[in-house]
């Protein structure tokens, strides 16, 4: 009797002619983040299995396994030969320590197996209520927990009571690749997290401004980025220095437009940079109306400095929405931690709320644009996660 994974896959079913794509990608990413541990792997029908593993790995591959988009849910399973007393002794060693009600459900791949499905879950629900009559008690409705019995044709047999829902959403990296706009707050990350869920396989751009950020909001970023970058396969953050940028905008341009402007600023560095690097989208963070550059006018205002698609995942997001997502990929603890980032730098009074793009355009037109950004493109500083 040996241990096993059996992962499973969900929206790939719907790809039609092209799944074979899908499914190569996500054996590719599987076997990309378990890299390192022993282990063997095999691909079924419609599902892949991990075998042959240390028993001192299997939380490291479970918890890694909960970061792979594409990946519906997965079963850690007793793995035995296509044997009545084999089945039945593994069936008692996995409810050895459970108790409440229960229910055996049987799939019989192999038809050659005897007894058939019905039979082999009465046959095995009745020898639990022997060996366990204390503890256990059937209920076909609402049962505590269920014993899958899965009976291949190969002659193996997989029984397993617990199905861990992970991710699902696509394989990183069926959908191209894009460009996430990082800050040290709440919302980015969560963008970030959302674009891998959906299969597009990211880099990240943050935007420094020593010396009034210090190197502490530098590091928070970078760790932000860092668990991004786990449901990601590993990222590339690149920083660029805001700092001559800001300034400018601060000496030379009216106060209520600054956060337009940066704004401005940040999309079309996005875009240069994104071209560079072969990325097809901008990614930001915004969710409409919750701050000044995020209402609808200011949102037009910086789509028209690129033609590149600027992505916002979360755009239709309640904050509190946003802030249970990022409890569950623990980046919020990180992300509220007092460390300022450009964004809170020179922070005006009272922001314009909805900008009006010509007057931005006139009020712009003091600024050496094309000089500010080849300036902040010349230095940027690529950190490797």
């Amino acid at each position: 009797m040996k241990k096993a994974i059996i992962i499973r896959y969900c929206e790939i079913h719907l790809k039609g002619k092209n799944r074979g794509f899908f499914e190569k990608l996500l054996r590719e990413n599987i076997k990309k983040s378990l890299k390192g541990l022993d282990f063997t792997f095999t691909a079924m029908h419609s599902r892949y299995l991990v075998e042959d593993f240390n028993d001192c790995d299997l939380q490291i591959i479970k918890e890694k396994l909960s970061k792979i988009a594409g990946i519906h849910t997965y079963s850690e399973a007793l793995v035995v030969n296509n044997d009545l007393n084999e089945i039945t002794n593994a069936v008692l060693s996995l409810c050895d320590n459970k108790s409440g009600t229960f229910k055996v459900e049987t799939n019989r791949a192999d038809k050659t197996f005897s007894p058939n499905s019905m039979e082999t879950s009465m046959l095995l629900g009745g020898r639990l209520l022997e060996v366990y009559p204390s503890k256990l008690k059937v209920d076909v409705k609402k049962p505590s927990f269920t014993v899958y019995v899965d009976i291949r044709e190969d002659g193996k047999s997989f029984i397993y009571t617990d199905v861990i829902h992970t991710l699902s959403g696509m394989p990183v990296g069926s959908a191209g690749k894009g460009l996430l706009l990082i800050s040290g707050g709440i919302d980015s990350p969560v963008a970030g997290y959302m674009t891998c869920k959906r299969g597009m396989k990211i880099d990240c751009l943050h935007f420094h401004s020593y010396p009034y950020t210090g190197q502490a909001a530098k590091e928070k970023v970078v760790e932000l980025t860092r668990r991004v970058g786990e449901y990601n396969g590993g990222i590339n953050l690149y920083v660029v220095s805001f700092t001559k940028i800001q300034e400018e905008i601060h000496k030379k341009c009216p106060e209520e437009y600054m956060i337009t402007m940066m704004r401005r600023f940040m999309i079309r560095i996005a875009e240069r940079l994104a071209l560079k690097l072969e990325d097809q989208a901008i990614i930001t963070g915004e969710s409409l109306g919750q701050v000044a550059s995020q209402t609808i006018e200011s949102i037009t205002s910086s789509n028209s400095v690129v033609t590149m698609p600027v992505l916002r995942p979360l755009i239709m997001f309640d904050k509190n929405d946003i802030i249970d997502i990022s409890r569950k990929i623990d980046t919020y603890e990180t992300s509220i931690l007092p460390y300022e980032d450009c964004c809170t730098v020179f922070l005006p009074e009272f922001p314009a709320i909805k900008p009006n793009l010509e007057k931005v355009i006139k009020a712009e037109s003091v600024l050496d644009i094309e000089g500010l950004i080849e300036e902040a493109m010349s230095n940027i500083e690529v950190i490797k996660l």
